[in-house]
């Protein structure tokens, strides 16, 4: 980077953007090859992390409209991924887990999806990983409590 490159608030957010782009192509490609949608991936990753879930609490991990998670949860269960299971708190909820089949399926997509992503981040060193995640982490927050709080043309 040249020394004429302005490091204000408008460019970072340029360069964030520009590399959220590019990160996001590689990531829904990687996605793709795997065979999965982009939702049932993501309903399947967030089954194979946490654990049995709601489809409530996999749409908390997952910003999908209930429509959308629900046709991913119907697709997921009629191609063997998923298995429904009655709710031991709420006898009108049920549980989703993963199959056998559906562990399978998304560990090797999972771990093809990691991969693909390591490649990317490779031009970075460990330390450069950490203070990045750190970095971004607390500009995210910021930025969070930033939205949650009345905006200046609102407070004056």
């Amino acid at each position: 980077m040249s020394g004429k490159t302005p490091i204000d608030a408008p460019h970072l957010w340029l360069v964030l953007a520009k590399c959220h782009h590019a990160l996001s192509h590689i990531a829904e490609r990687s996605i793709k090859d795997t065979g999965l949608g982009l939702t049932d991936f993501a309903a399947l990753e967030a089954l194979l992390h946490k654990g049995p879930l709601s489809i409530t609490e996999i749409q908390s991990k997952v910003p999908l409209a209930l429509g959308s998670m629900t046709a991913a949860v119907d697709r997921l269960e009629e191609k063997g991924l998923i298995l429904r299971t009655p709710s031991p708190e709420d006898r009108r909820a049920k549980i989703l887990k993963l199959s056998p089949k559906g562990r399978s399926v998304v560990e090797a997509a999972f771990t093809r999806h990691a991969a693909d992503l390591e490649t990317v981040m490779a031009v970075l060193d460990l330390r450069e990983k950490r203070q990045l995640h750190s970095l971004l982490k607390r500009v995210g927050l910021f930025a969070a409590a930033a939205r949650a709080a009345p905006a200046a043309s609102e407070r004056t």
